[in-house]
């Protein structure tokens, strides 16, 4: 077992490297005398023919204050360009029906040590709040939701609460109001909250209208193909056909 420490203040590094036989230690490296220890008796022999090879302890103790630790700070510049990288969520205010619970959902966020969190004039509130688990989105990402329970709280007190997003070790807050008008709703019959359906028809009419024109023209092509003839009319078509028969 082997390996180094660095010490990104003090600039000190540390190394270890250590054998082990039968699950005990067997022979270790001390970085500091620059010689191998030997717990074990039945190791006396293996300490003194390594400590005698000067050129190896050189290049050992050069691995360990050299070597090693710069590949720790290679793969430490790595981690701040990908496994440190901060990606700031997508927040939503959800609620299935005008009874539900409000759902203060985060999506897309990066890393997944956050901390979200309802308030109530501007303090940290716990009544009616249930705090779900972090999930993983199929990007890589993180989603979180956390929910207020608003029944018994009559409607013109709802501007008293926001939702707060924080990111472990970041000063800066995400904060969304909570406001009739920025909720989702699947209710269509909720007064001043914004339909998710209305949102969804829209794509739907679309990709229903042009699964109409692709099957039309499919059929007038195939007509053709078979010597029918189209005849096109302000309110929709006609087809006649051309084939005859012989006796």
């Amino acid at each position: 077992m082997y390996g180094c420490e660095w010490d990104d203040e003090t600039n000190e590094v540390d190394g270890y490297e250590q054998f082990g036989y039968d699950g005990e230690d067997f022979i270790t490296f001390d970085l500091k005398t620059e010689t191998w220890v030997a717990p074990k008796q039945q190791a006396v022999v293996t300490k003194h023919k390594l400590n005698s090879n000067k050129a190896f302890i050189t290049s050992v103790k050069n691995y360990y204050t050299q070597i090693c630790p710069e590949w720790v700070k290679k793969y430490l510049n790595y981690g701040r360009s990908s496994l440190m990288r901060t990606v700031l969520p997508s927040v939503s205010l959800l609620q299935k029906t005008p009874s539900s619970a409000i759902s203060c959902h985060a999506t897309g966020f990066y890393p997944n040590r956050v901390k979200m969190v309802w308030r109530k004039d501007g303090e940290e509130t716990y009544e009616g709040v249930e705090i779900g688990e972090i999930l993983t989105n199929n990007d890589g990402t993180f989603q979180m939701t956390v929910n207020l329970d608003l029944r018994s709280v009559p409607a013109e007190d709802w501007r008293r609460y926001d939702c707060v997003f924080q990111f472990s070790g970041v000063n800066k807050d995400i904060v969304t109001k909570l406001d009739n008008t920025a909720i989702r709703t699947n209710d269509a019959s909720a007064e001043g909250i914004c339909p998710l359906s209305i949102h969804m028809s829209i794509p739907i009419a679309v990709v229903a209208a042009a699964l109409v024109l692709a099957a039309l023209i499919r059929v007038i092509i195939y007509k053709k193909k078979t010597g029918e003839k189209v005849k096109m009319f302000k309110h929709g078509f006609r087809l006649q056909s051309k084939t005859s028969f012989r006796s």
